[in-house]
């Protein structure tokens, strides 16, 4: 495991005003490439302390899950002396990231451009439902809602006649994946020009761009050459495919993985059907093809095949459930699951976040916080006395 001092983001501060899942998912991964997260909560902490089973109070699983590396600090910024208490901590940071709605920071007297006079070298990073310039700004928007307004939900509307949410928060996720990318770019970019950054992510429109990538498709062009979507995703083909003893998933994509699979299935006919011989013949007969491929399948064990598909260098896979997946071999072979002693809550297991940095792991450097459990130790590091803690704190337990 990589040190702290070698870590792409060691010596990096981050002030993590952030709450529920898009946020905190976001600083966590600057957490774990070794930026030191501060995470401000209010008195009663972060709304997802409470979610999920747990072995203490305010520590509930899902907190777990997107708030290592991390340390917590708990200010009531209603509280004059505490807003204060967040200027000074602004003074030594280098990046600040919330996903508060900009009115609220602004009457909290934390804008931009304050904050910005007051360090101008942070990087401000607003983590919102909706971009600040455009008619729903200032919107509050979860994933669920971000979804239908995306286009995800509508992709199973388009394949299966009816709209449908993914079993999983995919646009906090996805959103904190793209927003930890352009912080970091920031960081990179104070690092070049020692000027601070502004900087919005929207959770709307980073899910639309992210849908478009492959769904624009024929409207890319002006005007369209084709409709939007794209046929091979939109296949209601496109499935796990059922073999005797269950089901595998399956893709064959090159013209030449096609015409292995063709020869292993024992449907070497196929092999020059003109349907099928190109890319382009193949996504204009998408359903025709995998419904082809999936009567091929259905002939033998899952066990056979993938043992069939892996010699013939086809990508495929078992469909695997939770379980199954703590169970799999590539991933117990790389220590994806790390056991971690957490000092308030026991022995925990902890996923890889799916790096290596020179041949080494991003190390899990601090245990998920206790409600305001560093909020001396980082007021103290911020030039505060004993005193003054004292002082600062009375009334806010």
């Amino acid at each position: 495991m990589a040190g702290d001092d070698t870590l792409p983001l060691s010596g990096i501060r981050i002030l993590d005003l952030t709450t529920t899942v898009f946020g905190p998912y976001t600083t966590q991964i600057l957490g774990d490439f070794g930026a030191d997260v501060i995470k401000i909560e209010a008195p009663g902490g972060d709304t997802l302390r409470g979610v999920g089973p747990a072995r203490s109070e305010g520590m509930g699983a899902f907190f777990l899950g997107t708030n290592r590396n991390k340390r917590s600090v708990v200010l009531d910024l209603k509280r004059e002396a505490h807003r204060e208490a967040l200027w000074r901590l602004i003074d030594g940071a280098q990046g600040l990231v919330h996903n508060m709605r900009p009115q609220k920071m602004a009457a909290l007297g934390f804008d931009p451009e304050s904050v910005r006079v007051r360090n101008p070298q942070i990087v401000y990073a607003a983590l919102l439902g909706y971009l600040e310039d455009g008619p729903y700004g200032g919107r509050p928007a979860y994933d669920d809602v971000v979804q239908g307004e995306c286009g995800t939900a509508a992709t199973f509307a388009a394949r299966d006649g009816a709209p449908a949410l993914m079993p999983s928060v995919l646009v906090d996720k996805n959103a904190a994946l793209m927003a930890a990318n352009a912080i970091i770019a920031a960081l990179l970019q104070r690092e070049r020009t020692g000027e601070g950054v502004t900087l919005q992510s929207g959770m709307f429109e980073t899910m639309a761009a992210y849908n478009l990538v492959e769904h624009q498709y024929g409207a890319v062009f002006s005007p369209p050459e084709g409709p939007t979507g794209y046929p091979r995703t939109l296949s209601p083909e496109r499935r796990p495919f059922p073999t005797r003893d269950g089901h595998i998933c399956m893709l064959a994509y090159t013209d030449g993985q096609w015409r292995a699979f063709w020869k292993v299935a024992g449907r070497e006919d196929l092999t020059d059907d003109e349907r099928f011989v190109t890319i382009s013949a193949r996504t204009r007969n998408i359903d025709a093809l995998y419904a082809e491929a999936g009567k091929a399948l259905a002939d033998k064990t899952s066990a056979e095949w993938l043992e069939l598909l892996t010699a013939a260098e086809i990508p495929a896979g078992p469909v695997n459930d939770f379980q199954d997946l703590r169970a799999d071999p590539h991933l117990n072979a790389i220590g994806f699951y790390r056991a971690y002693e957490h000092p308030s809550e026991g022995a925990l297991e902890i996923p890889d976040p799916g790096y290596r940095i020179d041949g080494g792991t991003l190390p899990v450097r601090h245990h998920q916080p206790k409600l305001g459990e560093h909020t001396r130790d980082v007021l103290r590091e911020a030039g505060y006395s004993a005193g003054e803690i004292d002082t600062l704190l009375a009334g806010t337990g």
